[in-house]
């Protein structure tokens, strides 16, 4: 049985995440068949695009009721990546469908008052609200790298694991038990993305 399952359901940036997985010498596959996600040990969630077609496709994959149950039910660590983030949430407003609804809050498009531009694309600190496994050894203003027109607004402020500051103040990583999103691409910032990776994977080795 794989060890970590990456999610295919058709919103691409699978394969750097795959490559980073797989340096840690942790057994991952790339799959979008129920049977072989329900087997995992940690569950990663990545994406970009549209929010409203990524929930569609995760339906139309028979996958949400085995995310949930393997998320919520086993209590099997996920970190969901970029757009695999806010689907974590509530609603968004880039299209109509609901999200997962694991972490109560809404996404929204970047409202900036000045002349920054959207999307936010580059490398940008990080400032930790809260202490936790997956950002263990890294250390609080590190630099990773984002690319992003939304951002999540959680309802609960101790969901909020990290912020970021683009125009404004927003969460840049979530925590709620085994569920972990982060906005950023951890696969993209280089050693501090490696250390977030490492400390994932401890998440998973600590649950079985």
């Amino acid at each position: 049985m794989p060890e970590v399952v990456i999610i295919d359901y058709g919103m691409g940036n699978l394969r750097s995440v795959y490559n980073k997985v797989k340096r840690m010498g942790v057994d991952c596959v790339i799959s979008q068949n129920p049977k072989v996600v329900q087997s995992a040990s940690g569950i990663v969630l990545p994406g970009v695009g549209h929010y409203g077609k990524a929930m569609d496709n995760l339906k139309r994959l028979g996958l949400v009721d085995v995310l949930e149950k393997v998320v919520l039910a086993n209590h099997t660590p996920i970190l969901g990546i970029c757009l695999g983030m806010q689907l974590l949430f509530d609603q968004s407003e880039e299209g109509n469908e609901l999200g997962l609804g694991w972490i109560k809050g809404e996404v929204v498009r970047f409202k900036l008052q000045n002349k920054l531009k959207i999307p936010h694309i580059g490398w940008n600190s990080t400032e930790q609200a809260k202490q936790h496994t997956v950002l263990a050894d890294i250390p609080t203003g590190s630099l990773v790298y984002f690319v992003h027109s939304y951002h999540a607004m959680p309802q609960n402020p101790e969901d909020i694991l990290e912020t970021t500051h683009y125009g404004y103040t927003f969460a840049s990583s979530v925590q709620r038990g085994n569920i972990i999103g982060m906005q950023y691409h951890p696969e993209k910032s280089q050693d501090i993305g490696g250390q977030i990776f490492q400390n994932f994977v401890q998440m998973v080795h600590q649950h079985v």
